[in-house]
């Protein structure tokens, strides 16, 4: 049986909204929630949201500390669903396509490859440049999920909150989980 708690890595690309409503959900979804932050995210957190990093960490069932490897979800016999990371940013991914592990966030993303769970990486950059596309290609045939938090069109988005509960919805869908604010194409 898979444990019904998710990891979620927030770096610090812009998207910390998107770890906002993913936290949000999985509460409401009874998913007990594993958070790591990166230094990098805190400084993101500030400039591009109207939450505190203490406020976003309240809405998760439990907070790890970026260098804490003595945490449970850096170990494979710790149980769990997978983990996101979102925003993914490019160093992150370059972090967990090189397995360098040097904070608990790519150790739990190496954690979860190694142990062939699903790893669902929201990348935030534009344009992205070979290096990266490289590292998406090799991750992706590594078991990740390579999930870019895009604009979709079908839903007919009217504010920012639908564009962000499009990608939530589609990282949901990774985890088999229900969220029922995702607008699907109906064909």
């Amino acid at each position: 049986m898979v444990a019904k708690r998710l990891i979620v890595g927030v770096s610090g690309a812009s998207g910390v909204p998107l770890a906002v409503e993913i936290l949000k959900s999985l509460r409401s979804a009874c998913i007990e929630s594993h958070l790591v932050i990166t230094d990098a995210a805190i400084r993101t957190i500030f400039v591009e949201s109207e939450v505190t990093p203490k406020e976003l960490c309240d809405l998760a069932d439990v907070v790890h500390t970026i260098d804490d490897f003595s945490a449970p979800i850096a170990s494979g016999s710790f149980p769990t669903c997978g983990m996101v990371v979102v925003p993914c940013s490019m160093k992150t991914l370059a972090g967990i396509w090189s397995g360098y592990s040097d904070n608990l966030l790519l150790r739990a993303a190496d954690v979860t490859l190694k142990e062939q769970r699903k790893l669902v990486l929201v990348v935030r950059e534009s344009p992205l440049s070979q290096i990266h596309l490289r590292n998406m290609l090799d991750l992706s045939r590594m078991g990740a999920v390579i999930l870019p938090a895009m604009l979709s069109y079908y839903g007919q988005p009217k504010t920012i909150d639908d564009v962000a509960k499009n990608i939530v919805g589609k990282v949901f869908d990774q985890f088999g989980l229900d969220y029922p604010d995702f607008a699907r194409w109906q064909g």
